[in-house]
């Protein structure tokens, strides 16, 4: 019982010394422009505060995730706002550099035009941009950045250390059974 209490707690111990620095919240800055679209309108969607040169952005205003590409920490993408989206607030969820920062967007009636911007027709827009329609579930891949979505160092480094303690602790198991023989 001594080495099953010993492996739990260097795995309670690990998880608390590396699972906060393995799961940061983001401190960045999400804006979109224009800064309220109507349904159907093209926006652009600009982040600061990410440590990667890409990232994606998701929102369900949004027909498709936004793909931010950029340097020194401030990223930029293009998306479309959904034709059938009613107007309000939505969140907008952006990864990035192994961080998690979240923003608003404010949807306006269609039609409703900024100052100094077109009036955005009322119609109802066809769909411009990937629709998940088959693939087996991999048409959300095509259009997020899969390269740097791995286990983090942290992550690493815990699962090593869990898996050296659950080493040490067989070897401690077999050597006790081999002494009771």
């Amino acid at each position: 019982m001594g080495s099953l209490r010993l492996t739990l707690c260097t795995g309670i111990l690990a998880t608390a010394v590396f699972a906060p620095a393995a799961h940061a919240a983001g401190t960045g800055s999400v804006s979109v422009t224009p800064a309220s679209p109507g349904p159907g309108s093209d926006v652009t969607v600009r982040v600061s505060g990410c440590g990667g040169d890409q990232g994606a952005a998701a929102s369900r205003a949004f027909v498709a995730d936004a793909r931010l590409t950029g340097t020194q920490g401030a990223l930029a993408g293009e998306t479309r706002i959904r034709s059938s989206v009613a107007p309000g607030v939505y969140d907008v969820q952006v990864s990035c550099g192994g961080a998690e920062i979240t923003g608003r967007i404010t949807v306006g009636a269609a039609g409703a035009a900024q100052p100094g911007e077109p009036a955005v027709p009322s119609a109802a827009a066809s769909p411009v941009a990937p629709v998940d329609a088959g693939g087996g579930g991999t048409a959300h891949f095509a259009t997020v950045a899969t390269s740097g979505s791995g286990p983090g160092t942290g992550q690493s480094v815990t699962g090593l250390a869990l898996a050296g303690v659950a080493a040490v602790a067989v070897g401690l198991r077999a050597r006790r059974s081999r002494r009771t023989r």
